[in-house]
């Protein structure tokens, strides 16, 4: 086994700097962080034809995209990115916007560079509008409405952030689309995947309730509130396991529970309490959200030997920085730097020892069995997650 060097990270938080090892490193630098990956992304993945962006780097001929439930669809060679890899570029440059002082910059990247190849993928032939797993002039393909919630959620905060009309106008068409896929079995909740409607999952809904109290936000229309509000509690009486309070996958219509666990289902739900917390100031909500931010933590980290701090475990890595949006949330609430610290620490193991000779990140926290190939959508969860703690001085 490779020895995973000690990586001692004392935050100072009045300080202009913090400590990582022996070195004394300026505050601020995960927004260079977080800018210098996202140069590499568009260096690596994009290309001079459009503003698509390839799945792998390298490209691989072989690459089956496994998550899609499809195995017609997987096994087609695939020039491009599927929808969800290519929506990490917009979470990436969101967070980018949000901690910048400089908001035009990164708003020119959005409208010139995501907003144009996620046009690729935007399906006007089947109604409502909704967003294809793959681009437009290809074979029509499935539609997912967890993909399509994560834009949502994406466009609403970009209209936060700037008050541009037309991205809160693309943000309330996706809620619509996302809105056909409930119905009244199983007591309510949306569909994973619109061709399938054969399971009502934590990815599907969790987010739909953060999507919903976001779109409250933006136009403090009460019936948003309250959408995020129902599908909050569909999903935990529903999913929530009752021993741990994490929460499970999904249910199928048989009522077949699916019991993996995974940090972003739990994650989202983390931060549909705290905005719940947020706008209602019920305690309940932030009883809950501060019940399972420990969850989370005894499940999806773990502290090895010659470590201080707990090590996330290997997973998807984009599934730990949705979940890290929930204790941003909550810290946003409580003041409790605890878990953010907890993930500077991991950033900062990844800066220094997951990165390959082009500056991509491996997935693989122990650096045990590293990967020539990297996916697109790593890549742009390390971006959003420097990018975000980048906000709070990191």
């Amino acid at each position: 086994m490779k020895q995973i060097n000690r990586i001692s990270t004392i935050v100072l938080l009045t300080g202009l700097c913090y400590m990582v090892g022996q070195a004394q490193v300026k505050k601020g630098q995960f927004s260079d962080h977080a800018q210098k990956t996202l140069d590499v992304i568009y260096v690596k993945y994009g290309n001079t034809q459009n503003k698509l962006l390839t799945e792998k780097y390298p490209f691989d001929e072989n690459f089956k995209a496994d998550y899609l439930n499809n195995n017609t669809q997987a096994e087609q060679q695939k020039k491009y990115a599927y929808l969800w890899p290519f929506s990490g570029s917009f979470s990436a440059v969101n967070a980018l916007m949000e901690q910048s002082k400089n908001k035009t910059a990164y708003q020119k990247i959005l409208d010139q560079k995501v907003l144009v190849g996620l046009s690729e993928y935007r399906d006007e032939k089947r109604k409502p509008v909704g967003y294809a797993s793959y681009i437009n002039s290809a074979p029509a393909s499935d539609r997912f409405y967890d993909d399509n919630i994560w834009l949502g959620i994406d466009f609403t905060d970009s209209y936060i952030q700037t008050k541009k009309t037309d991205y809160l106008k693309h943000a309330k068409e996706i809620w619509t689309f996302v809105k056909s896929g409930e119905d009244d079995k199983l007591g309510g909740g949306i569909y994973w995947c619109e061709q399938k409607k054969e399971s009502k999952n934590s990815c599907s809904n969790a987010p739909a309730a953060v999507f919903a109290l976001k779109l409250f936000e933006a136009t403090k229309q009460k019936d948003y509130l309250l959408e995020g509000q129902r599908l909050y509690e569909w999903t935990k009486a529903g999913l929530q396991d009752p021993n741990d309070k994490l929460y499970w996958d999904n249910i199928h219509l048989d009522g077949k529970v699916d019991k993996a666990k995974y940090s972003y289902n739990s994650g989202q739900m983390l931060q549909a309490a705290a905005l719940l917390y947020q706008l209602t100031k019920e305690k309940k909500y932030l009883d809950d959200a501060q019940q399972l931010a420990e969850a989370c933590l005894g499940y999806f980290f773990e502290t090895k030997t010659g470590q201080d701090f707990p090590l996330l475990k290997n997973s998807n890595l984009w599934f730990h920085a949705v979940m890290m949006r929930g204790y941003i949330s909550l810290f946003e609430q409580d003041g409790d730097r605890k878990y953010l610290d907890i993930f500077a620490k991991n950033l900062d193991f990844a800066w220094l020892r997951m990165r390959d000779q082009h500056g991509l990140f491996d997935t693989d926290w122990t650096m045990e069995n590293p990967k020539k190939s990297k996916w697109l959508l790593d890549q742009c969860a390390f971006v959003e997650m420097y990018g975000r703690l980048a906000k709070f001085g990191y």
